[in-house]
């Protein structure tokens, strides 16, 4: 099948932007628990009368600051309550929020608050203030600049002393779906970040179609039922942003946990109905329960219990007896601790980003969490497609959303029409011709296939971009021509897609070697085979490397690095004419080298 389109379901009716959501709520449910947040090590309920006043206070300050409509306002901050709080109060006063991620470099920093045009700036931490302040002489739009942890919220309060609640009405009102509501910066291949411009209208697309299908996680709008997660994942991501933006939409009580070391801490004590995770978390669940089970000498029952819970999940409902009661052995023994430990209450877990593989996929359903992957990108809003509870296919991505078409075209990429594709790059009208055609479709660079069902499996990448199993989106080109600056380095590849970090494969270039070695005092007949793992050598590379990671966030820095002995040439096959690297070819030929760099 080539094509597959749902139609489009009904959204909250709300006059103008994603503000007024909250506003709704508090109308129509004001003692409902809008958020829990962590105080003094206790979870307390913030309801949406609460959140409602804290939102209008603070827009007040940012209109009282001197923020206009439209306006640019950046938020650079790990996941915590404040971020939704200045997210909202940013919509709130008729501006546009641009998230910048925590790992960001200064330089990053520098190009997304110079693009954008952002006028103010919140930051979270000393450090991310310092990064910062290092660029600001060259941001001469940028006018306030704000930092959580040295009381912004008061300080932003306080400068809205002077402003009447109602000019936050007039704002609010004047507010169209089909404006601007953030400006999301997405690794491009030429080097810097591209904005993509995200609307109202596109969330509100994306939040009515993800809570319609997977109405059991959410409970949709009006339910007297309560659902409730603990968002871990970046806000600055849009997969975190949907969901912050959904749970509001649906109602759902979210909670906010920016310390992934006390993860497992978090859930036990939020307890959560659903769960929004990357591959590597859920990985890191497993393997850490598996090593636990081993190190108590439970290893093979551990062992037994997992064969189980796939096996039990690949019968599609249809277990045999002998498998049936095993199952339901395993479950006191070992599935039950493995539900507790994430607090007990999940069912469903989304998981966005690199693909999980069909053996965790199974073992988690067998253990009783179904884990539903869906498939987007920051230009469509996160999801455009995705399993749903009642309709669900392991080994794919699901169909897609409601008012989502997805199409494969004649070279297999996958193409995407419908309310929550976005509406261009900022500042970049050639990127978004290339992107998007005149009639709409959007070209995602990735490859695909849809089966007489509608569900999509995603075959591979047409682009360069790697996504690694924690999610994060990384541009190669980037790293590769920063290490590739340095004399003694050939060429650079990154690799990681699919893996917990970035690692590269290195070549030497032959006549800075010859050079090099004289420098050195190495052998003049010494190969660069000779020489591989001389420690003098690697620290030579490691000093390329450090100079390509200073350019990047650190999820995207490579972590480690393999020298090759060989070159990378148009004769070898691993470099096309024009000396652009055969990413396939490479990964085929040092295949073992890659693995190597993950064993």
């Amino acid at each position: 099948m080539r094509e597959f389109a749902v139609p489009a379901v009904a959204w909250r009716e709300e006059a103008g932007g994603l503000a007024d959501l909250i506003y709704t709520n508090a109308k129509e449910a004001p003692n409902g628990v809008a958020f829990r947040r962590k105080v003094g090590g206790q979870w307390r309920d913030v309801t949406w009368t609460t959140f409602v006043a804290e939102v209008d206070e603070v827009a007040k300050g940012l209109v009282g600051a001197g923020i206009g409509a439209g306006d640019r306002v950046a938020i650079l901050a790990a996941t915590r309550y404040e971020w939704t709080l200045l997210d909202f109060a940013v919509w709130a006063a008729g501006a546009v929020s641009v998230p910048i991620y925590v790992t960001s470099s200064a330089e990053q920093i520098q190009w997304i608050l110079s693009d954008s045009g952002a006028v103010a700036a919140i930051v979270e931490t000393d450090e991310h203030l310092g990064r910062l302040e290092s660029v600001r002489a060259n941001l001469p739009a940028l006018k306030n600049v704000w930092q959580i942890e040295k009381g912004a919220i008061d300080t932003i309060v306080a400068a809205g002393a002077e402003t009447d609640v109602a000019a936050i009405g007039a704002r609010r009102a004047a507010v169209q779906k089909a404006d601007v509501a953030t400006i999301i910066y997405t690794s491009g291949t030429t080097g810097q970040p591209k904005g993509c411009v995200l609307t109202h209208e596109n969330f509100f697309t994306e939040c009515a179609g993800a809570t319609d299908v997977l109405g059991p996680l959410f409970h949709g709008h009006g339910s007297t039922e309560d659902a409730t997660t603990l968002l871990f994942l970046p806000i600055a991501h849009v997969f975190g942003r949907m969901v912050e933006v959904g749970c509001v939409y649906a109602r759902a009580t979210m909670g906010h946990g920016p310390d992934v070391k006390k993860l497992l801490e978090d859930l036990g004590t939020f307890q959560p109905t659903f769960i929004l995770s990357v591959p590597y978390v859920l990985e890191k669940v497993y393997n850490g329960a598996r090593q636990k089970a081993h190190a108590a000498g439970k290893g093979k029952i551990f062992d037994a219990a997992a064969a189980t819970a796939i096996a039990y999940s690949e019968a599609e409902g249809k277990a045999g007896l002998g498998l049936k009661i095993k199952h339901a052995v395993f479950d006191k023994l070992v599935y039950s601790k493995l539900r507790a430990a994430m607090g007990g209450k999940a069912k469903y877990a989304i998981s966005g980003g690199a693909a999980l593989g069909l053996r965790l996929t199974h073992f988690f359903r067998g253990i009783g969490l179904v884990v539903l992957e869906g498939y987007g990108l920051t230009e469509t809003t996160a999801a455009s497609t995705v399993n749903a509870p009642t309709n669900f296919k392991a080994g794919t991505v699901g169909l897609p959303l409601p008012g989502t078409t997805v199409k494969i075209a004649e070279d297999g990429e996958i193409l995407v029409k419908g309310g929550v594709v976005f509406h261009g790059y900022w500042n970049n009208d050639a990127a978004t011709r290339d992107a998007v055609s005149d009639d709409g479709w959007f070209a995602t660079g990735d490859l695909g296939s849809i089966d007489a069902d509608g569900f999509l499996s995603i075959t591979g990448r047409k682009k360069e971009i790697l996504v690694t199993s924690g999610g994060k989106n990384v541009a190669p080109a980037v790293i590769e021509d920063r290490i590739a600056s340095h004399p003694l380095v050939g060429q650079a590849m990154v690799v990681g897609d699919g893996q917990k970090y970035i690692a590269a494969l290195i070549t030497v270039d032959p006549d800075y070697f010859t050079y090099w070695k004289t420098t050195v005092n190495k052998p003049a007949s010494a190969t660069v085979a000779d020489l591989i793992d001389d420690p003098e050598l690697v620290a030579e590379v490691q000093k390329a490397v450090d100079e390509g990671n200073a350019a990047v966030s650190t999820a995207e820095s490579v972590r480690k690095f393999r020298i090759l002995a060989a070159e990378f040439s148009p004769e070898t096959g691993h470099l096309t004419p024009s000396l652009k690297l055969k990413r396939r070819v490479i990964m085929k030929d040092f295949g073992a080298e890659v693995d190597s760099l993950y064993s």
